[in-house]
């Protein structure tokens, strides 16, 4: 919003052109680092939900890492789909898969629910910030906004209190909130970084769950790997005199950024701490601090526009998230050192 209200501004604000190029440098790099983090949880998902499959037939498997570089292998081809229309069909065959998938474990979480007094109601305030970083990780999707309502065949109905935005967090939201509920009801201490990771390992409908998901999450990782791509690719592809190998250059450099998806998610194999990490150092700028920055950048420079409750609104929001981010990503590289 900032910057297209300088983009459009019939008076030129000189004072406001290094403002705009650094703001936009800033949430580029945080959109970049969020989706590519993205991306690495992806992956490790994938390679433990199929590790658990094979092991539940045979014991003593190989390690998730062995998983992980099948997975890389496969997706690499896959992330050479250009266009985000193109995926748009493989992302509704995984919403369906979801959808089913969502079916059979809310069906066993369903059973045998002990009282939920035997449930402590937090834990430990250590622990506080691990899950700061996991639910901003839940609900931040800020990068994928601007592309899907630009390629939507109606654009306006995206916003509006029932618009695909708010109808799509309102059943996200309340996914979350009865899996995150009735999973640790269920599993207590002994829950895993995924719900499915907790289900039945012998028995077939539940293997079918942990399948059905990793197939998601792999059709998924192009959805998410679009917006890095989006972002760094025009200027990369600038550089690039030569118009005959710009193709080349492309695949090559899409190939490049799966593989530090693949160094990333190899070096930290724990879906739950990983999942910590990315949410409180990259996703809590975008869905807390950067937000209200720019709302106060933006207000500040239309007369009467900023309020005094605006100002001490956003300030505390700056500070909670500030904060979060502190705290979480401490917390999380701590929790990864002592697991190396």
């Amino acid at each position: 919003m900032y910057i297209l209200y300088i983009n459009n501004c019939q008076e030129f604000l000189y004072k406001y052109i290094a403002i705009r190029i650094f703001a936009r440098m800033v949430v580029n790099i945080f959109l970049v680092m969020t989706q590519i983090g993205f991306c690495c949880v992806y992956l490790v998902f994938i390679a433990q939900n199929v590790k658990q499959v094979i092991d539940s037939f045979h014991k003593g498997g190989p390690p998730v890492f062995v998983y992980i570089v099948i997975t890389t292998a496969l997706i690499i081809p896959y992330t050479f789909v250009r266009d985000l229309k193109n995926l748009a069909p493989f992302s509704t065959f995984a919403n369906l898969l979801n959808f089913v998938g969502l079916i059979i474990i809310f069906q066993d979480l369903f059973q045998g629910l002990p009282n939920p007094d035997k449930r402590p109601a937090y834990k430990s305030l250590d622990k506080l910030p691990l899950y700061f970083g996991t639910a901003i990780y839940a609900f931040e999707g800020i990068g994928l906004v601007m592309p899907i309502q630009n390629k939507m065949r109606y654009p306006h109905d995206f916003g509006g209190h029932s618009g695909v935005l708010n109808l799509g967090m309102v059943i996200v939201t309340c996914l979350y909130t009865a899996t995150g509920f009735y999973g640790y009801l269920k599993f207590g201490d002994d829950s895993l970084g995924s719900v499915t990771l907790n289900l039945p390992a012998k028995n077939w409908l539940y293997i079918s769950v942990n399948l059905l998901f990793a197939l998601s999450m792999f059709i998924t990782y192009g959805l998410q790997f679009y917006v890095p791509i989006k972002i760094t690719w025009p200027w990369i592809s600038s550089k690039i005199t030569s118009r005959r190998w710009l193709n080349y250059s492309e695949y090559i450099y899409r190939t490049i950024l799966v593989l530090i998806t693949f160094g990333i998610a190899s070096a930290v194999p724990h879906l739950d701490l990983l999942i910590s990490l990315i949410g409180a150092f990259a996703s809590c700028a975008l869905a807390l601090m950067l937000p209200p920055i720019i709302e106060l950048l933006t207000l500040s420079v239309e007369d009467g526009q900023l309020r005094w409750w605006t100002v001490i609104k956003d300030i505390i929001i700056i500070v909670f998230g500030l904060l979060g981010f502190a705290t979480g990503t401490f917390s999380a590289l701590q929790a990864i050192i002592e697991n190396f």
